[in-house]
């Protein structure tokens, strides 16, 4: 079944006023994220009418209808309010017009307002559906914030994710999730990651049990949601493992249709995996910025065997 977005949850969410339809909002739904605003349907041509969308009426469209008479203005209304409208909606505070309000009070469609310009309206409300109906998967592992970076860690179960989580808030930074971490994509270079609503704010520890990082911590050291910027895959040091020593050996993990950086850590006692992860997230920000240690000392390198290759000729 395809994700969809009741009226009542949508009008709740962004705080809309309700015109109409009070009672019908748990019964309507938006499955699509596209948004309607009718111009050519206003004149009375219905071949290609998107009833599916929400109807959103600016300014535009008010000055239009208010010059229609009262009987056009019905008729348009009555073809616009199809059985999979889910509703009507109306920025800048304008009023709906008496026709609409009827017909839209017999065919149970909400009319619902908001003071926002159009546009602005159209953006967020296009914004909110396109995160709620989007696809979604849960991963397991920990999303972090290290310095406006999401990171997200993965591994075997016990290798000591939620603990270094537990450091890390510790040390000034933020939780998302812990153990199972709802995924979407936002567009198509960007993932989100969220806490499936029973974990949001908990982190659980081994011997400890579960605890409210919120409660313990402030609320500074939560965060809603966040994009996956990085993934950290930590994994039991292996002596014979070939693990990345320069760091120009660049992996990537395909999430939807995005391919995220990642990186693997091998994981001892006595390894301070908190420190670790800190440093990787400041050097992620650093190659970002353009600004890449392994680049660097593969220069040096290089210019280092040429003198000396120069050298040998010389001589």
């Amino acid at each position: 079944m395809e994700n969809q977005v009741s009226v009542k949850q949508l009008v709740e969410d962004n705080e809309f006023k309700v015109f109409v339809g009070e009672g019908d909002l748990a019964n309507k739904f938006v499955d699509v994220s596209d948004i309607s605003r009718p111009g050519i349907e206003l004149t009375g041509y219905f071949d290609y009418y998107p009833a599916e969308r929400i109807q959103l009426l600016g300014q535009t469209e008010t000055a239009y209808i208010a010059g229609l008479g009262s009987k056009r203005r019905t008729q348009i209304f009555q073809q616009m309010a199809q059985p999979q409208t889910p509703m009507f909606l109306v920025s800048r505070d304008l009023t709906p017009a008496d026709e609409l309000i009827q017909v839209a009070k017999e065919q149970h469609i909400p009319i619902i307002g908001s003071k926002l310009p159009t546009t602005r309206l159209s953006s967020l409300v296009t914004e909110y559906l396109d995160q709620q109906l989007a696809q979604r998967q849960s991963i397991h592992g920990v999303l972090v914030d290290i310095y406006g970076i999401g990171i997200l860690l993965t591994g075997d179960s016990g290798v000591g994710k939620s603990e270094t989580a537990l450091e890390l808030v510790k040390r000034g930074h933020r939780l998302i999730a812990d153990d199972r971490v709802e995924v979407y994509q936002q567009d198509e270079k960007t993932i989100i990651g969220e806490a499936p609503k029973i974990l949001n704010h908990l982190l659980e520890i081994r011997g400890v049990g579960i605890i409210d990082v919120m409660t313990l911590f402030g609320a500074g050291a939560v965060r809603s949601d966040s994009e996956i910027e990085l993934i950290i895959h930590l994994e039991q040091w292996d002596p014979k493992g070939n693990y990345d020593r320069l760091g120009s050996g660049e992996q990537r993990q395909l999430v939807f249709d995005v391919e995220v950086p990642k990186i693997t850590v091998p994981v001892k006692v006595g390894r301070n995996l908190a420190i670790i992860i800190e440093v990787a997230a400041m050097n992620f920000r650093s190659r970002k910025m353009g600004f890449d240690a392994t680049k660097t000392f593969e220069d040096n390198l290089s210019k280092l065997i040429q003198e000396n290759s120069d050298t040998d000729k010389e001589g």
